[in-house]
């Protein structure tokens, strides 16, 4: 009993690391830093895929629309006459999979579940690494990434480094048909910031789907670490360069969409399916999560992006 007690400042009594032993802990679920919001995926529309191909055929156009007849006091009797080219290669979007395995000893499945169902826990956090990698994927995949198909057209320049208003008004000339979002590096709306700040016009603050969001024109600008800067989510230097992309969504407007395989067999979510694989003879139970998804630019003036955004310019405001 004596190395339970403790003496403080004179009082004789039981002491915490003795008491410790007899009290219930208090604890959170599995905590995974590199976990993010992904609101790409959430202001992005989507669109279910029966097959998992996606073909998106464009009409060849040229610099003036069909001639038509229109005119109160006719010319000619002859109405003009015509027809709309479509393109005879028109591109196909085959969906991506991501893929992972997480295994669980039963064993400790059925000892150490409460208050927290580790398989249900192991399986959250797989999930939301899937998501992240989603995201990742629709913006810097090699074939379907936004960022590898922007049009030549809609490729802009920085003035001088930093983002600007100017630079961002430049990017609404190139996606002035109803812009949807602003994409950008948390450090890239930083760098805006600043530049507004040293203009003095503050971006206007509004929520969003449960978010705060700047916005510039009346557009927000949505963050994600996925526009990576000098290719790193989290550089270290002060300095680096980045893009900022200016998005039009949906299918209804020509816009960028996202793709995904609808009624997937086991489907957990949006294009995701979990598959238990069965126990081994160790006790080891495996589940297999994919995810199948892509993206679409219906139309060339969809998006645009600002390239070689400077995001280390700072300023002295005294």
């Amino acid at each position: 009993m004596a190395k339970d007690v403790e003496k403080t400042e004179g009082i004789n009594a039981l002491g915490a690391k003795a008491a410790y032993n007899l009290a219930n802990v208090t604890k959170t679920k599995p905590q995974y830093g590199a976990l993010t919001p992904k609101w790409l995926t959430k202001f992005l529309e989507f669109k279910g895929l029966e097959t998992g191909l996606f073909r998106v055929n464009k009409v060849v156009e040229g610099e003036t629309p069909l001639d038509v007849l229109c005119s109160q006091t006719k010319k000619s009797d002859i109405i003009p006459d015509g027809f709309v080219q479509y393109e005879t290669e028109p591109r196909e979007y085959v969906l991506n999979n991501i893929s992972t395995i997480i295994n669980v000893n039963t064993a400790i499945e059925d000892v150490y579940s409460a208050p927290y169902d580790q398989v249900q826990e192991q399986l959250g956090l797989a999930i939301e690494s899937l998501r992240e990698r989603q995201e990742s994927q629709l913006i810097n995949n090699d074939d379907y990434g936004l960022l590898k198909n922007v049009a030549d057209s809609q490729r802009i320049q920085t003035r001088n480094g930093a983002p600007t208003p100017d630079d961002l008004d430049e990017l609404i000339t190139k996606v002035w048909k109803e812009p949807s979002f602003f994409l950008a590096h948390p450090r890239a709306i930083a760098a805006f910031e600043r530049e507004c700040t040293k203009r003095g016009v503050p971006p206007v603050v509004v929520n969003i789907a449960g978010g705060n969001f700047l916005t510039w024109r009346g557009i927000p600008i949505v963050p994600t670490d996925k526009l990576l800067v000098d290719g790193l989510k989290n550089p270290k230097s002060q300095n680096g360069k980045t893009n900022i992309l200016l998005i039009r969504t949906g299918e209804a407007k020509r816009g960028v969409i996202g793709l995904f395989q609808a009624g997937l067999k086991n489907e957990h979510s949006r294009g995701l399916s979990v598959r238990f694989r069965g126990i081994d003879d160790k006790g080891v139970a495996s589940y297999l999560l994919s995810l199948y998804c892509s993206a679409a630019i219906l139309a060339d003036d969809a998006i645009a992006v600002l390239e070689d955004v400077e995001v280390g310019e700072y300023y002295d405001y005294d």
